[in-house]
């Protein structure tokens, strides 16, 4: 039997927790989806308010605040929120990835020095980072060894170095200036490890976006393909091969189902950088093609997202007292209907910490978006 279209977006959804919000901890709904996109600090606590029955700000802060989720440099060499117990199998997996992008990027090879002088720095550094320290203090302590290069070794090194993000404060648990931390992950990934890290992280990934291809892997980590063939052999017993609408060859795991084509799939306003909208190669499995540029912008910015009936169809904004949404279709009025009372839901949640959420991003709707409606719902 063969998947439709309809049916890979539906089993992303459910098992992003995003067709029935569910009562969870906070830390096992992150481990359940596998990582939260953590670049804009909002992101996390917005993505689990999707996803989480009666979420509450604070428990997330409370979470980040005793280390159960840590946030870090990960896949795709970005911030990723995830369960403290993960972080040292996924680090393990994506540090070859993370240090090629940092150590032979011209921005470190134009210094002159080498993968080993930034090494040697790392023992040092997990000492200066036993409590948070801010990239400036960081800069400060390695400058009697690396003079004017000392910014850009500390680049590199907060990208692949075991460290996290330690929690600054204000209404997302992290703000400016950032704070590192140091953690228990080794400095270095013997061969072994890093390839069990990216069987763990391929089970993960399965499991919280799967049916999926190779290609949808290595879109959502950046890992090569010889890590990621090395990982689906590994993990042949526990992985079956799943036909979809095209060519591509799926694989999810054993015990995984799939919702039917019928199933509801109700609206839902996605942060920033929704994992949802990364994890797959291509347009997305939730992203109609002809909307991926309106969402996913040039420079890497993944705009907030309408989600009706399983697919992107719009934006969402913050504005003085409510929340702004634009379609890019004409919707009916029981799509509005959910839209709102979502909007009205979110408002409410944003209200005592941030209500202009996202605001330094206004100037993508500046620009303007074509062929829209438009509705703004007031607190």
């Amino acid at each position: 039997m063969s998947l439709t279209a309809r049916q890979l977006a539906l089993a992303t959804l459910d098992r992003q927790l995003l067709l029935e919000r569910r009562r969870l901890d906070v830390a096992e709904a992150v481990r359940r989806i596998c990582a939260l996109q953590a670049q804009a600090p909002a992101s996390p606590y917005l993505a689990l308010w999707n996803r989480v029955r009666d979420f509450v700000p604070e428990d997330l802060d409370g979470a980040f605040a005793d280390r159960r989720i840590v946030k870090a440099t990960l896949m795709r060499i970005t911030l990723h929120a995830v369960h403290a117990e993960d972080y040292e199998p996924y680090h393990a997996a994506m540090l070859n990835t993370l240090r090629a992008s940092r150590l032979y990027d011209r921005r470190f090879t134009s210094t002159g020095l080498t993968s080993a002088d930034a090494d040697a720095l790392l023992p040092e550094l997990a000492g200066f980072l036993a409590q948070p320290r801010t990239g400036a203090e960081v800069e400060e302590k390695v400058t009697g060894q690396f003079g004017e290069h000392a910014h850009r070794v500390w680049w590199a090194l907060r990208t692949y170095a075991p460290a996290y993000h330690a929690p600054t404060g204000g209404p997302w648990s992290f703000g400016q200036p950032n704070a590192y931390l140091s953690s228990s992950a080794a400095p270095e990934a013997e061969p072994e490890e890093a390839a069990a890290g990216a069987r763990l992280l391929l089970i993960a990934y399965l499991r919280a976006f799967g049916p999926a291809s190779a290609q949808d892997f290595a879109r959502f980590t950046m890992l090569k393909r010889p890590v990621i063939i090395r990982a689906l052999q590994e993990l042949h017993d526990r992985l079956v091969r799943v036909a979809g609408p095209g060519r591509t060859a799926l694989f999810d795991l054993a015990e995984a189902t799939v919702p039917t084509e019928d199933t509801p799939a109700p609206p839902r306003l996605l942060p920033m950088w929704d994992s949802t909208l990364l994890a797959h190669g291509g347009p997305g499995r939730i992203v109609p093609e002809e909307y991926r540029p309106l969402v996913v912008r040039r420079n890497g910015d993944t705009l907030p997202c309408l989600l009706v009936d399983g697919q992107i169809a719009g934006v969402w904004r913050a504005v003085d007292n409510g929340v702004e949404l634009t379609a890019f279709q004409r919707l009916g009025k029981a799509a509005w209907r959910g839209l709102k009372e979502e909007a009205e839901r979110l408002s409410a949640f944003i209200a005592g910490r941030d209500p202009v959420v996202y605001r330094r991003y206004g100037h993508w709707w500046d620009k303007g978006f074509p062929g829209v409606e438009s509705v703004t719902v007031r607190s």
